[in-house]
């Protein structure tokens, strides 16, 4: 993507994260919506991910986060255009996916290989630290860029753990004794100019927050 394409992309993720935390949806359908498109794609990742909203609070929330100073929308003219735009958004997005709206997302694999690291370390160190915590805010964040669509979600779960782990100062106990290093242990194909380069790209995405709030 160009520059100006990767601004456009980091605020219309950003403006569906706020929507959707707002909406209190969990961080999968976020990451579906995230692959889909803002007001139409929260109300269809919903639907995907089996976590039905009301097509009505999505309406209401976005609007409030694109028109923070103005007051609520009401029921109105205005309230049902933009409802019948969104129904058929949501109608454009499916057919131009063809209708194929299932995303095999990093998130299962992170909570997979979490838990298997979890029992390499001592108890108090795991819980002293928030490792877990980074991994899964890292991966959030990795939405607002072009990561998952780049990468394969194994791939990114395990260089966002990496990440994690580095920004902590810490490494996986007993790697020395190992012919395979705990991120070969979990992805055969991965190598660590792979895990490199989504580190990479994912500290681009914070560069990128910070250029355009500057």
């Amino acid at each position: 993507m160009s520059e100006n394409e990767t601004r456009v992309h980091f605020r219309v993720i950003r403006f569906m994260y706020e929507s959707g935390l707002r909406l209190h949806m969990k961080s999968v359908p976020l990451a579906t919506a995230a692959v889909l498109i803002a007001m139409a794609s929260l109300y269809l990742a919903g639907k995907v991910e089996e976590e039905h909203i009301k097509l009505r609070d999505v309406i209401n929330v976005c609007y409030r986060n694109l028109h923070k100073s103005k007051p609520p929308l009401e029921m109105g003219e205005a309230f049902w255009s933009l409802r019948d735009c969104v129904s058929d958004c949501e109608k454009f997005l499916l057919r131009m996916l063809q209708f194929k709206v299932v995303f095999n997302h990093p998130h299962r694999y992170m909570l997979h290989y979490l838990k298997y690291l979890r029992d390499w370390f001592d108890p108090y160190t795991w819980e002293d630290i928030p490792i877990t915590r980074t991994a899964w805010a890292l991966l959030r964040d990795s939405y607002h860029g072009n990561i998952c669509l780049k990468y394969k979600p194994q791939h990114i779960a395990i260089a966002l753990i990496y990440f994690s782990l580095t920004c902590h100062g810490i490494e996986v106990p007993h790697q020395e004794h190992v012919d395979n290093l705990w991120w070969q242990v979990f992805a055969e194909d991965i190598t660590l100019d792979k895990i490199q380069d989504i580190i990479s790209d994912t500290i681009d995405i914070y560069k990128m927050e910070t250029t355009i709030q500057s």
